[in-house]
């Protein structure tokens, strides 16, 4: 939907960017890629256009102090400079408040998996659940990407309205 305002080509790149936060933590710190990245080798390909991020990550772990927040730092540095930034469009603004929602679900999911299924193996069942969330994510930012692309905002059912509800116009 363009109706909300136009888009540049600026806005675009910027909107669709927001999208590797969620990938890269997909990829790189969450759980749920292992079976799937195991057992089909090209799906690390994806990796490839996290590095630049995988690189600002690992520079930001490696400072002693700031290392352990590193999630949480670029989490409230996005959430300040750009979703509550009126100087910035609504569209960046947006597809900024859906990514780090995305990034939200994720950890969220993460933590409260890894309470209900410490020391239980359950095999088929946890693989199943992990490759699902994997799965879903993927397709959620990878639509992202796309609709912000072409300059539409990206309808993720349940997360487009918690991020309509915190983008002000």
């Amino acid at each position: 939907m363009t109706w909300r305002g136009s888009t540049d080509l600026k806005d675009r790149i910027f909107g669709a960017l927001l999208y590797l936060l969620p990938l890269f933590y997909l990829f790189y710190l969450s759980p749920f890629g292992t079976y799937l990245l195991n057992q089909f080798e090209f799906l690390n390909l994806l990796t490839i256009p996290l590095l630049p991020l995988a690189l600002i990550y690992g520079l930001l772990a490696s400072i002693p102090i700031i290392g352990r927040f590193a999630g949480l730092l670029i989490f409230v540095l996005i959430f300040a400079t750009v979703v509550r930034n009126p100087r910035i469009s609504h569209f960046i603004r947006f597809n900024a408040m859906q990514s780090i929602l995305l990034d939200i679900l994720l950890s969220l999911l993460a933590f409260i998996l890894s309470f209900i299924l410490k020391g239980i193996n359950l095999g088929l069942l946890t693989e199943t659940l992990f490759n699902t969330i994997f799965l879903g994510t993927l397709v959620a930012c990878i639509y992202g990407i796309v609709q912000s692309a072409m300059g539409k905002y990206p309808e993720i059912p349940g997360i487009s309205e918690a991020a309509y509800s915190q983008v002000p116009w």
